[in-house]
Order: structure tokens, then sequence, then C-alpha cells
């Protein structure tokens, strides 16, 4: 019985981050963004649904010189969809 419950549970958890990485993947992005390996400023944009990063970002002084952990202010005009 102690098995049967402990298998029940171990299930669930793992229906319940499946759900969980949905919401989370379907939610626009925050409004504050940190730059992760391998993305650009397009790629940003389109996941983003925000056109005009480099507008609202005066630190950014170069688009072509982007890094991982630099921080940007995102303006979703529309949430993403996949």
């Amino acid at each position: 019985m102690i098995a049967f419950i402990l298998l029940s549970s171990i299930r669930d958890g793992t229906a319940n981050d499946r759900v969980r990485g949905r919401q989370l993947q379907d939610r626009p992005c925050d409004e504050i963004y940190v730059v992760q390996e391998g993305e650009t400023l397009h790629t940003i944009s389109d996941k983003c649904g925000d056109p005009y990063i480099v507008e609202r970002n005066p630190h950014i002084h170069d688009p072509d010189d982007l890094f991982p952990g630099l921080v940007i202010k995102i303006t979703s005009s529309n949430p993403r969809s996949n």
C-alpha cells in the first residue's frame, strides 16, 4: 500500500512539473530580462514581443555586443504564442 501511495505521488509530481513548465513557457517575458548565452536582440525581440529593445535600453551602445548576464528592460506589446 505504501509503495502504491509513493508511486502515485511521484507520477503526480511529474505531471504537475509539466503543467507548471507549460505555464512558464506561455507567459510573456518579464519586464526585467537577463540575456542568456547565444541570444541576440532579434531572438529576444521575437521571444518577448518587444521590437524597441534598443530604444528602451540606452545602456546598449552596440546592438551586436550582447553578452550573457546583461540586464535589459522589456515592454511586451503582445504575449508570446506557440
